[in-house]
């Protein structure tokens, strides 16, 4: 079961946002990436990626993962993030089918 509510909330911040975009097609938007994209990204990659302090993105990738949206997974030293397709997926047509209610109930 997902928390929409808290998965809104998540995803109002746009540098998360960014997060799952890249993370969409990881061999376009990591390509300098020494590792194969069927692992994830490993999470300094990301940190490269964006102009922020460590500490805060790697509070966004806590958070991302508190939401259910992201998977990590350690290889060796290195820590891969990637998308719960799954939970994307879920939230996709828990909302879809809460707004199509919303219209439902308005057309009565």
């Amino acid at each position: 079961m997902i928390d929409i509510d808290k998965i809104h909330k998540v995803l109002a911040n746009p540098v998360r946002r960014d997060i799952l975009r890249w993370l969409k097609d990881p061999a376009v938007n990591f390509p300098d990436s020494r590792f194969p994209h069927a692992e994830g990204v490993p999470i300094g990659a990301i940190h490269a990626r964006i102009n922020l302090a460590q500490s805060t993105v790697s509070a966004h990738l806590a958070t991302l993962m508190r939401a259910g949206l992201l998977r990590m997974h350690r290889v060796g030293q290195w820590v891969f993030v990637s998308r719960n397709e799954q939970t994307i997926g879920l939230f996709i047509a828990a909302l879809t089918e809460d707004m199509t209610q919303e219209d439902l109930a308005a057309a009565r």
